[in-house]
């Protein structure tokens, strides 16, 4: 939780999450052989996020429950003082999201291009709405990574604010009477703020999951 509100926007140390991003990419899309061990951890992986289709790509389900689990760290590591947050940082957040969104896109238009076009249009429109519902879906694809970014990086960062807030409070009323009811209330805030890290982590993997689920 840093004290400057406007450090998410700096993007000087945000190209070192391209590293691992990456070779998740590379493991997604290498074919390799899975060993007993790892067969089981997607099989429950697959039962935890509840997803049918996700038992086609078996290596994915493991794949989001790295995911969460890494979300889920750096969101508490953010909850710790003076330490940054990755999940708050615009352009890692960005880059994350992009390149999850762009990964199943790609998977699916090299798969079967035909039957990803045709998902564009929903079965069974009438045809004078064909254009126009083409249109809306194709724009709610392309602001996935956007809308994935923001919630996440949204509601980190307000929580990382109001803390702030009121630890600069604490600092100013340490010798007044209002510093007992005011550390209480930090108290509680911090403990919804781990239950808001453990929700937007899983939020975030639910939603990359949906999407894997249109793949054809």
């Amino acid at each position: 939780m840093m004290t400057d509100l406007f450090s998410s926007l700096d993007g000087a140390y945000s190209f070192l999450l391209w590293f691992p991003s990456l070779i998740v990419l590379f493991l997604y899309m290498t074919q390799v052989h899975m060993s007993s061990l790892t067969s089981t951890l997607c099989s429950t992986s697959a039962g935890v996020w509840k997803e049918k289709n996700l038992n086609r790509f078996f290596p994915f389900p493991l794949l989001l429950t790295v995911l969460f689990m890494l979300l889920m760290l750096t969101n508490l590591m953010g909850l710790t003082p003076f330490m940054y947050s990755l999940s708050s940082d615009l352009f890692t957040m960005s880059g994350l999201a992009l390149l999850m969104w762009l990964m199943i896109l790609l998977s699916g238009y090299i798969y079967s291009p035909v039957k990803s076009i045709a998902h564009l249009a929903p079965q069974g429109a009438p045809l004078g709405l064909a254009p126009f519902l083409v249109l809306i879906e194709t724009i709610s694809i392309m602001i996935r990574p956007l809308t994935l970014t923001v919630r996440l990086m949204a509601n980190i960062s307000a929580g990382h604010i109001v803390l702030g807030l009121l630890a600069n409070s604490l600092t100013a009323m340490v010798s007044s009477l209002m510093v007992l009811p005011l550390l209480g209330l930090s108290i509680g805030y911090m403990l919804f703020e781990f239950f808001v890290a453990l929700i937007q982590a899983y939020i975030f993997t639910l939603l990359i999951s949906l999407y894997q689920d249109e793949h054809p």
